[in-house]
């Protein structure tokens, strides 16, 4: 039966990807209709094998099968199925139910429609979050920069995708904020009192606009004078995220719970690098050590100082900030053990020594693992996960932290966390297709961008684990 089931899957994958993707030579600039797409998630929704997941060796060939292709990438190279990986274990690999994938198209719709006229979303001004309506706020580069890595993550890049346009407009806006900033300024707008940085921090939105630009970036195809456009913002935000930083690792201009901004720095900093831009090792080290230190691996103690008194916005730094070097060390030992070199794959200094790693990198690596291991335990824990006892922007974030960390750091608990975390969100998600917080960053722009990230973290599997 499982053989015949992926014969099936062959089958239709294949007949998706010729009369639905159409990427032959006559059609590749041609978009489907929304009355196309409709009908097609209609047929496969009747499919058996409607959630079936299907991965490519890159995140612009991921498609997830059955479901309504505005949530979901064209393909643009060979296939790779996901039990065809590599690096990754087949089980690794996890399949985005339908209910979660209607889940997010109507969030998708809703943040088409919630687009302002210059390119940008807002989220508002901290001292009047009584708007809701994201047509009666300024647009922020903070917010704008979400929203464009939701609907990049959700399937549509710039060349194709029913989002394309939205994403291209985001891109304008967010180029022309970067370029138009001064050089001797931390941030890259004048806008100031958003609900993000008063709750994250001031320059929250150089952070998220870096983070954004080199998501982007690798995307970028036949265009070398956009791609060295974008690469020299990146290369002006990564100066400016690197200026703001304090001598402990923390970045300046901290908000109500400044420990998230000093968090996504370090993962602007890691994907800038991860896509040949110059960054300071030292200053990212330190940015990685001040997410480590909020967690004491003896005790579980969490200092919280800078995370508003929650422990959920510590842990979940930590948990993303020690995921890169604890992915690395699980690959190092999995490849020194088929080697021959160790007998098993326990993260010990001994192991990542005998792996060919020096005993400082070792020992560097040992305690990302053991910060992971603590972190994404307490960062599950059910009276963690309540934060500050009900759900603000504050609290999506750092599932979002949770969630990426754990795909980074190869953890194949991460599909019980996702299973669990969905099914919260999905529970609270407004009847018009956005989510909103009821606390601290409440802007239902912010929340719905941060909750489709979080929901569509299956799309990103081999961009977040470097695949």
């Amino acid at each position: 039966m499982k053989t015949n089931h992926l014969i099936l899957a062959a089958m239709l994958t294949t007949s998706i990807t010729v009369s639905v993707l159409s990427f032959s030579t006559n059609e590749s600039s041609r978009k489907p209709s929304k009355e196309n797409l409709k009908t097609t998630k209609a047929i496969l929704l009747e499919n058996p094998l409607e959630q079936l997941s299907v991965s490519a060796a890159s995140k612009k060939a991921t498609v997830l099968v059955g479901t309504n292709p505005k949530s979901t990438p064209p393909a643009k190279c060979v296939f790779k199925t996901a039990f065809e990986g590599e690096g990754l274990d087949k089980g690794f690999y996890y399949k985005i139910p339908g209910k979660v994938m209607a889940s997010l198209d109507k969030g998708l719709e809703w943040m088409e429609k919630a687009q302002s006229n210059d390119g940008g979303w807002g989220a508002g001004s901290h001292q009047r979050q009584n708007i809701s309506d994201p047509h009666a706020v300024s647009s922020d580069p903070a917010t704008t920069a979400m929203v464009a890595m939701a609907i990049q993550r959700c399937g549509s890049d710039l060349q194709s995708g029913p989002y394309s346009k939205q994403l291209k407009k985001a891109l304008q806006y967010l180029l022309e904020q970067v370029e138009s900033a001064p050089d001797e300024s931390l941030n890259i707008t004048s806008i100031t009192q958003t609900q993000p940085q008063v709750k994250l921090g001031q320059n929250i939105d150089v952070v998220l606009t870096s983070q954004f630009l080199t998501n982007i970036l690798s995307a970028i195809e036949n265009d070398a004078p956009l791609k060295n456009r974008v690469k020299k913002s990146i290369s002006k935000c990564v100066a400016k995220i690197e200026n703001g930083h304090n001598a402990n690792g923390s970045l300046k201009g901290s908000g109500w719970a400044g420990v998230l901004q000093s968090s996504f720095a370090t993962s602007a900093l890691e994907a800038a690098k991860d896509n040949g831009i110059d960054v300071d090792e030292e200053i990212l080290d330190k940015s990685r050590d001040y997410q480590k230190g909020n967690i004491d691996t003896e005790t579980d103690n969490v200092v919280t100082e800078s995370a508003a008194g929650v422990v959920l916005y510590s842990v979940s730094g930590s948990t993303r900030a020690s995921s890169k070097e604890t992915g690395e060390a699980k690959a190092t030992l999995k490849k020194a053990k088929k080697e021959g070199k160790i007998l098993n794959e326990e993260v010990t200094v001994e192991n990542l020594k005998k792996a060919g790693l020096s005993e400082s990198k070792a020992l560097k690596y040992k305690t990302a693992y053991q910060v992971n291991k603590s972190s994404k335990k307490l960062s599950q824990d059910d009276q963690v996960v309540t934060g500050f006892g009900n759900n603000g922007g504050e609290e999506f974030l750092s599932f979002l932290q949770t969630g990426e960390g754990m795909i980074m750091s190869r953890d194949n608990d991460w599909q019980g966390w996702y299973d669990k975390t969905s099914g919260r969100l999905l529970g609270i998600q407004n009847e018009d297709g956005s989510w909103n917080g009821h606390h601290c960053i409440t802007s239902p722009v912010f929340c719905t961008a941060t909750c489709l990230l979080i929901l569509s973290v299956n799309n990103d599997i081999e961009q977040l684990t470097g695949q």
